[in-house]
């Protein structure tokens, strides 16, 4: 995978840019689903919400997400890059990004949940589930910026 060195720079724009935009719809959707559900009573503000998190959801976080994994996936093949035996940091990084897009996923069934009306959780829950996406963005940059356990 050498030829992939020559885009190294270029892989990673494209990896920061979509993990933000990817961060942006974490962090964003479980706040849509607090007023979501403080109106679940209300047929024509949920209305407004329905639509909302779906175009969130289907138009920029996934898109988001598939990329941010493609590139990370190529950046891992540049030989160097990564050293799997001795870079600890680099699997504390995985984990919690792996947790990440457990927690993407869990949200595409919360979403479900507002459109069938069942199962829907309470504000507060969402309120907590939204401290999630930056307890995990803390986690992966120390990974990446401090390299701690090298």
């Amino acid at each position: 995978m050498d030829f992939l060195n020559d885009y190294y720079l270029t892989i990673k724009i494209i990896h920061v840019i979509s993990v933000i935009s990817w961060m942006a719809g974490l962090l964003y959707l479980p706040r849509l689903f607090v007023n979501h559900a403080s109106y679940i009573n209300d047929e024509n503000i949920c209305s407004v919400f329905r639509p909302m998190e779906r175009k969130l959801l289907k138009f920029i976080m996934n898109p988001a997400m598939i990329v941010a994994w493609v590139c990370a996936v190529l950046l891992i093949l540049i030989p160097g890059v990564i050293d799997f035996k001795t870079d600890i940091w680099f699997h504390i990084k995985l984990l919690a990004v792996v947790i990440m897009t457990v927690f993407h996923i869990y949200l595409g069934i919360e979403r479900k949940k507002f459109i069938d009306g069942n199962g829907i959780k309470g504000q507060k829950f969402y309120r907590y589930i939204n401290e999630i996406p930056t307890i995990l963005m803390i986690i992966i940059v120390i990974m990446v910026i401090a390299r701690p356990f090298v």
